[in-house]
C-alpha cells in the first residue's frame, strides 16, 4: 500500500515523504489515518529531533512519521486479529503506550504515525489495547478524544491526604478550589470544559492569563453562567500588570488559596506563581512538557513540610481516560471541537509543525486525504468569496456559530473523496 506521510527527518526537519508500506504481519492493522490534530509535543519532538527523549537515531534514513492525536478506518486485518477488529471498522488511537523506551506513535514508528494517509499499527500497540473502536462518525471528536484523555488524567493525577493516614485519595479535591494556569489556549479550554462539565464539581475555577483575546474567547465558549447553572464560581482573570497576582488570586479564596492548581506552560514565574497559590494539602499539577532538561524553578519547601503541599506531573493519559473522553464527547458533555480554531490538510504539516508556537489560535486539525492549506476557520468566508469549498465551509460553521462541526467535516471529506467507513 502507498502512503504519504509527513515525517521528521532531523532537527527543524520535517518532510512529506510518499513511499510503500511493507506487508502487514499476522498480527498488525492497516490502517486509513482520517484526522489527525497537531500536538505542542510534535513540535517538541521536531525542534529537537533525536534529542528528543521518544524520537530514534538515524532519522535521516528512517525518519519517524508524526502526529498521535489520530483516527481513522481499519483497512486490512492480520490474520491472527480477524477476531477482534474488522475491515471498515472506525476507530480512534491511544498513543500512550507506557514502554520503557518511552517510544509511541508520532515520534517513534517509521509506519506508525497520525499524519498519514495510510500506517501500520504494531503488535505492541494492539497488545496494550491502544485501538479502541470509534462508535461515532465525527472524527475530529475522536482525534481531540486524545488531548482530552491528556486533561482528564491530569484530573485523576492529582490527589490529596490526611494526617498519619497513609493513603493518597486520588483526584482534585471536592468542593474545593482550583487554578487553572496561563489555561485560555487549545488545551486550556478543554481543561475548562471538563472542570465545569466533567462531573467534578468544585466550588470555584479560577483561569488565569494574560492573553486577553484567549481568555475573551474562553469566556465566550464556556460563559460564568453556565458554571453558575452548575453551582460553580468560574472567573477569568488577566494577570498582565498585577503587581502581585499571587496575592489578588489567594484573595478570590479569603486567602486560603488553591488546592488543586494546574501550570499549562512551562514558564519559572508561572510555576514559582502556582506554588505560591497552594493550600494547605494543595497539588500542583505541571502539565506542561518543557523542551529544557535542566527545567528548574525555586520551592516552597517550608510549606511542603509544614503545609504538606505536594506537586505531580503528568504526561497522557490512560486507556480508561480516553474512554471517558469518548463518551462525554458523544453525551455532548464535553465539546472537544472549541479547541479547534484552523484546518488543513496533510501538505500543510511541515510548516504547521515548525511554526506552531507563532501560530494563533487553538488547536490546529489536519485530515489527512485533503490537500488544503492550514486555514483558520475566522478567515473562511474571505476566502469563500473566490473559492467554493471555502464559500460552503464557511456556511456550514456558521451554523455552530464558527465552531468546527460534523457537517463541515463531512463536506470537506466528500469534496476529496475520502472513504469514511462505518461504525465500530
Amino acid at each position: 500500500m502507498k502512503t504519504k506521510v509527513a515525517a521528521i527527518y532531523g532537527k527543524r526537519d520535517v518532510r512529506i515523504r510518499e513511499f510503500e508500506l511493507p506487508d502487514i504481519t499476522e498480527n498488525e492493522l492497516l490502517v486509513s489515518v482520517i484526522s489527525d490534530s497537531v500536538c505542542l509535543s510534535t513540535w517538541k519532538a521536531a525542534l529537537l529531533g533525536s534529542e528528543h527523549k521518544r524520537v530514534p537515531d538515524d532519522l535521516e534514513n528512517h525518519p519517524v512519521i508524526t502526529g498521535h492525536e489520530c483516527a481513522g478506518i481499519i483497512v486490512k486485518v492480520g490474520k491472527n486479529l480477524t477476531g477482534k477488529y474488522k475491515k471498515g471498522q472506525r476507530f480512534v488511537l491511544q498513543p500512550a503506550m507506557g514502554l520503557p523506551s518511552g517510544y509511541s506513535a508520532g515520534y517513534s514508528y517509521e509506519y506508525f504515525g497520525g499524519n498519514a494517509t495510510y500506517m501500520i499499527i504494531p503488535e505492541v500497540a494492539i497488545n496494550l489495547g491502544c485501538v479502541l473502536p470509534y462508535h461515532g462518525s465525527y472524527f475530529a471528536a475522536a482525534s481531540l478524544a486524545e488531548p482530552m484523555c491528556c486533561i482528564i488524567g491530569a484530573y485523576n493525577a492529582n490527589y490529596h491526604t490526611t494526617p498519619y493516614v497513609y493513603e493518597h485519595r486520588m483526584g482534585v479535591k471536592p468542593g474545593g478550589n482550583i487554578a487553572l494556569l496561563a489555561c485560555a489556549g487549545p488545551m486550556g479550554i478543554g481543561a475548562i470544559d471538563y472542570a465545569i462539565n466533567g462531573g467534578l464539581q468544585p466550588s470555584r475555577v479560577v483561569v488565569v492569563d494574560i492573553d486577553e483575546a484567549r481568555l475573551a474567547q474562553a469566556k465566550k465558549l464556556l460563559p460564568v453562567k453556565q458554571a453558575a447553572e452548575k453551582g460553580i464560581e468560574l472567573i477569568y482573570v488577566n494577570t498582565a500588570g498585577m503587581a502581585d497576582p499571587a496575592a489578588q488570586l489567594r484573595a478570590l479564596t479569603d486567602g486560603a488559596g488553591f488546592d488543586d492548581v494546574f501550570v499549562y506552560a512551562a514558564v519559572p514565574s508561572v510555576v514559582e506563581m502556582a506554588d505560591d497559590l497552594l493550600a494547605e494539602d494543595g497539588c500542583l499539577n505541571f502539565f506542561a512538557g518543557p523542551t529544557d532538561s535542566q527545567f528548574k524553578v525555586p520551592f516552597n519547601f517550608y510549606n511542603v513540610h509544614y503545609n504538606s503541599t505536594h506537586v505531580v506531573g503528568t504526561s497522557g493519559g490512560s486507556t480508561d481516560d480516553m474512554k471517558e473522553a469518548i463518551a462525554l464527547s458523544a453525551t455532548g458533555q464535553l465539546q472537544p471541537s472549541f479547541m479547534v480554531t484552523h484546518i488543513g490538510g496533510l501538505d500543510a504539516v511541515p510548516d504547521t509543525v515548525l511554526n506552531l508556537p507563532d501560530i494563533p489560535g487553538g488547536k490546529k486539525l489536519i485530515y489527512n486525504g485533503v490537500t488544503m492549506p492550514l486555514t483558520a476557520i475566522t478567515d473562511f468566508a474571505e476566502k469563500g468569496k473566490t473559492e467554493p469549498l471555502f464559500r460552503e465551509l464557511a456556511r456550514l460553521v456558521e451554523e455552530t456559530h464558527g465552531i468546527w462541526n460534523e457537517k463541515a467535516e463531512r463536506y470537506l471529506l466528500a469534496q476529496f473523496v475520502v472513504d469514511i467507513g462505518e461504525a465500530a
